[in-house]
């Protein structure tokens, strides 16, 4: 971590916990404006590691997945109030795992069988090399941010008001996350660090990796929000996410239906052009391709868009 930002406190891999809840303590107290150091162990609670394989997820155990770290209480946050959350600094691993779990992702029906791959990651910026002649642009991010609900305990897997698993790639170091708060100290928790992923997440996995986040705290008695807003930093891949792309479209009055259409028309793409098998196209849409609402008004008919940066392609 730099110099630039000294941490109050260390909250270390083994305080963690498994669900978002006010009873669950905190692990530390720090003033309004501290800054946190977080090491976080990967989604899978390091039951995967760089030498698993394929046939280690059917020992995947889910009721140990998706665990944060903290909480963080912090003096002064009252019911009311928004925690202001500056993310100041990310820090991948040197590795991270992809995976295509049964009966999970956009597509769980279309691929039912397990596939388990793993990236290097070589440092916070740059790229990775995701499949021979295919280098995807890192930008980390943690996947889960959030602070106690009102009442719990609720799972850590879907996403709610008070955050959660949001799995918002644009959440990168420079972003302002506010949340609010529900409880008397807020009690923040960090975890699901991803070395990057494309908006949507759509195999349900991104290129999963153990993170060290350092961020800093600060109650907000001026800013009430009613549940995730954030100020986004700008993108240090733009030029290529935004440049040239091949785009494939899924249209219907229903829009999961419409985004699995255009991520199957995607993966058929990638299939033609780049000879990739369909697991291999899965896993690179949820790392590399976009998922954006592109009309969501003229109705009956909605219509998602899949984005694919032709700049990964050697």
């Amino acid at each position: 971590m730099s110099a630039l930002h000294t941490p109050t406190i260390h909250v270390a891999r083994e305080q963690n916990h498994l669900a978002w809840d006010p009873a669950i303590p905190p692990v530390g107290t720090v003033e309004s404006g501290a800054i946190v150091e977080f090491d976080c162990i990967d989604a899978s609670f390091g039951q995967l590691t760089a030498e698993s394989t394929t046939a280690d997820l059917a020992n995947l155990d889910f009721d140990r997945v998706d665990q944060v770290n903290g909480p963080i209480e912090v003096t002064g946050a009252e019911p009311g109030d928004s925690l202001q959350i500056d993310i100041l600094e990310l820090a991948p691993g040197d590795w991270g795992w992809t995976a295509s779990i049964p009966g999970f992702g956009l597509l769980a029906d279309d691929f039912p069988d397990p596939f388990y791959k793993v990236t290097a990651v070589p440092g916070a910026t740059g790229r990775a090399e995701y499949w021979p002649g295919i280098h995807v642009p890192l930008a980390p991010f943690c996947g889960e941010m959030g602070v106690a609900p009102l009442a719990g305990p609720l799972s850590t897997i879907p996403p709610d008001l008070h955050g959660g698993n949001m799995d918002t790639r644009h959440l990168v170091a420079g972003s302002t996350l506010f949340l609010p708060v529900f409880v008397p100290g807020a009690n923040f928790s960090i975890g699901d660090g991803h070395a990057t992923q494309g908006d949507g997440e759509v195999c349900g996995t991104a290129i999963e990796t153990p993170m060290r986040a350092l961020v800093r705290l600060a109650v907000r008695k001026d800013v009430h929000v009613s549940g995730p807003e954030f100020i986004a930093a700008p993108d240090p891949n733009a030029e290529l996410r935004n440049g040239l792309r091949y785009a494939t479209d899924g249209i219907g009055p229903d829009l999961i239906v419409a985004a699995r259409d255009a991520l199957r028309r995607m993966i058929d793409w990638l299939g033609r052009e780049h000879s990739l098998s369909p697991i291999q196209a899965y896993l690179l849409c949820s790392v590399a391709v976009d998922l954006r609402i592109s009309e969501i008004v003229d109705m009956p008919n909605f219509v998602v868009t899949a984005h694919c940066p032709l700049g990964i392609f050697d």
